[in-house]
């Protein structure tokens, strides 16, 4: 059974950084891209950042680029989300996911 587990959300400020690492695990994670997805309240799912099965290779939409930084450590199962110069807008609930599946996500709230 694939599983997704995301950790590492919580309430920051303006301005702040926060990690979220993903643990995969029922598939062969080393072979497959992975994306980030989040959903603000009252909106619909966005993807805004996906990697490579090898993690040579993110892209980014242009709200996140430059300031969210997609990582992976394929021999620990692990996808990880850098995020830095948070914004308020950045509030969501974030999900990690293959094509197929994600996880059941955890909440970050940017708010002063």
């Amino acid at each position: 059974e694939v599983q997704l587990v995301e950790f590492g959300g919580g309430l920051v400020q303006p301005g702040e950084s926060l990690r979220l690492p993903c643990v995969a695990s029922g598939f062969r994670f080393r072979s497959y891209g992975m994306n980030w997805v989040r959903q603000a309240p009252g909106k619909g799912i966005e993807m805004f950042g996906s990697v490579t099965s090898g993690g040579d290779f993110a892209s980014y939409v242009d709200s996140v680029k430059c300031r969210f930084t997609i990582s992976r450590d394929n021999a620990k199962n692990t996808l990880y989300l850098q995020m830095n110069s948070l914004k308020p807008e950045d509030t969501a609930v974030y999900y990690c996911s293959t094509a197929s599946t994600r996880g059941k996500g955890t909440q970050v709230t940017v708010s002063s």
